[in-house]
């Protein structure tokens, strides 16, 4: 498949205002891509894109993932607006803290639906205008897919389902000369991080993502190489690299996973300082 160089094509971004779509508008508009920001606050989103530009080559729009009918306008508008549609980015998510057995299946249902079905529904509406233009369809999952970590059920489940969705996606659309790709950052901080933090359970499960297995990694460094993936039309983009080998073979590296990375009593401490519904974040 042909290299996108990204000035004069038009990219959508679903999560657009939270911590790494905020970022990622800002890399793929300093490479002269049209954007449309798609986020649940419509009125956050307009803000977000005129900061950006003028609407010729930024508009937001408000959208839910949870509801194929509202994507689906806004990709149609999107095309209308800027006469090409060629990169979606599913982008938004959610998470939760707590274990199977407190978790409330109401936030099951709500990460599960956001995470996965969220990427499918926003796969879908942009479909019909990518496939016009032999583009690029990008899932923002994470190294949850494939390290698959305690009091995080439904976000891992989601994740893992995404790498899925996106692999079989890719073969289906391969012979429209349309990409799909998936990609898998470790930690990163956003806003969502930071309500990690602040929960007890996050807090006691990751220490702080201040070292070892968990440490965080610049935002920059995330934004770097999912841009980098959308021009290349990669079908998987691993930050950083040294996780690669986890996401090649999760099977082999996931006892070792299992025995560094969630050592003596932390998975219980957790479990005991888990909140009531596991409900605790933003993007």
């Amino acid at each position: 498949m042909p290299r996108y160089h990204l000035a004069g094509h038009t990219v959508l971004i679903t999560g657009s205002t939270g911590g790494l779509g905020t970022a990622l508008a800002r890399a793929l508009r300093a490479r002269g891509a049209g954007l449309a920001l798609l986020d649940l606050d419509g009125d956050l989103a307009h803000r977000q894109a005129a900061a950006l530009g003028p609407e010729a080559v930024a508009r937001g729009w408000a959208a839910d993932v949870r509801d194929l009918d509202s994507l689906r306008s806004a990709a149609d508008d999107d095309a209308a607006h800027f006469g090409r549609l060629d990169v979606v980015v599913a982008g938004a998510g959610v998470g939760s803290m707590a274990p199977l057995e407190t978790l409330d299946p109401e936030v099951w249902e709500r990460v599960v639906d956001i995470d996965l079905s969220g990427v499918w529904r926003t796969f879908r509406a942009g479909l019909p205008h990518v496939k016009r233009h032999r583009g690029y369809l990008l899932a923002v999952s994470s190294m949850a897919a494939f390290v698959h970590s305690p009091l995080n059920g439904p976000y891992v489940a989601a994740k893992a389902g995404v790498w899925a969705l996106c692999d079989a996606t890719r073969l289906e659309l391969r012979h429209e000369g349309v990409g799909v790709g998936s990609a898998h950052p470790t930690f990163f901080k956003t806003p969502m991080m930071d309500d990690v933090h602040a929960d007890p359970a996050g807090a006691t499960l990751w220490g702080g993502n201040r070292a070892g297995l968990w440490k965080t990694v610049p935002l920059g460094k995330v934004v770097d190489a999912v841009v980098t993936g959308i021009e290349r039309r990669s079908p998987m983009i691993v930050v950083p690299r040294r996780i690669a080998p986890a996401a090649r073979t999760p099977g082999l590296v996931r006892p070792l996973v299992d025995r560094i990375g969630f050592r003596g009593t932390t998975v219980p401490d957790a479990i005991a300082r888990a909140t009531e519904t596991g409900w605790i974040t933003r993007r």
